[in-house]
């Protein structure tokens, strides 16, 4: 699989250098998680406020990098094209699926200001997606 990485240099506790997902290739996963998790009624809610805050920070999701996971876990064949119009009618499709009373109960516990999940409703992911950028 191809990720794109970048290096990283850290001073504590010693400094050293650890070699990281570019921030779309982080997106792109982020992507593939709430699109692919199998995990039937059982919602991840952290799946997503990592969507919102990944388009919030206007960070583009490398399609081809979802794309290549999308193959390997049989959500998406090889021959088929992927781009931002295919991404938003999957999400728009998968937010029609997702319980978002249960995933904002589920990233409750870890979430300081309760009110940034007010506004969590099908109504508001639809909306959001719409200012997903890709590369």
């Amino acid at each position: 699989m191809s990720t794109q990485h970048e290096v990283k240099t850290l001073l504590t506790p010693i400094p050293f250098e650890v070699k990281v997902f570019t921030k779309p290739d982080l997106f792109a996963g982020k992507v593939h998680a709430v699109l692919c998790r199998g995990w039937q009624s059982r919602v991840k809610g952290r799946d997503f406020y990592d969507l919102v805050w990944f388009i919030g920070q206007k960070i583009p999701c490398r399609i081809e990098y979802l794309k290549e996971k999308m193959i390997q876990t049989n959500h998406w064949k090889k021959e088929d094209k992927l781009n931002k119009d295919h991404l938003i009618q999957l999400l728009q499709e998968k937010f029609k699926t997702v319980d978002f009373e249960k995933a904002s109960q589920d990233v409750r516990p870890f979430i300081k200001d309760k009110q940034e999940l007010a506004l969590w409703s099908q109504d508001f992911f639809l909306e959001i997606i719409k200012d997903i950028a890709v590369i």
